[in-house]
C-alpha cells in the first residue's frame, strides 16, 4: 500500500506547479517589503497583497505569513 501511495504522489507532483525554494521565497518577500515600503507589522496586509500573485500555489502561504511577520517586527 505504501509503495502504491508513493507512486500516486509522484504522479500527482507532475501536475502541481513547481514549488519555490527557501532562497526564492526570501528574495520575493524582501522585494515585496521594499516595493510597498513596509516598515512595521501594521504593513503586513500590504506586503501579503503584493506577494500573493507571485507565490500563490507555489509555496505554503502560512509559512510566508510567519516570515513576513518576523521581518517586520
Amino acid at each position: 500500500m505504501i509503495e502504491k501511495a508513493e507512486k500516486e504522489i509522484e504522479l500527482l507532483k507532475q501536475y502541481l506547479p513547481e514549488q519555490l525554494s527557501d532562497e526564492e521565497v526570501e528574495k520575493i518577500i524582501d522585494e515585496a517589503i521594499f516595493s510597498v515600503n513596509a516598515k512595521s507589522p501594521s504593513d503586513i496586509g500590504k506586503v501579503m497583497g503584493a506577494l500573493m500573485p507571485k507565490i500563490k500555489g507555489k509555496t505554503d502561504v502560512s509559512k510566508i505569513s510567519i516570515i513576513v511577520k518576523s521581518k517586520l517586527n
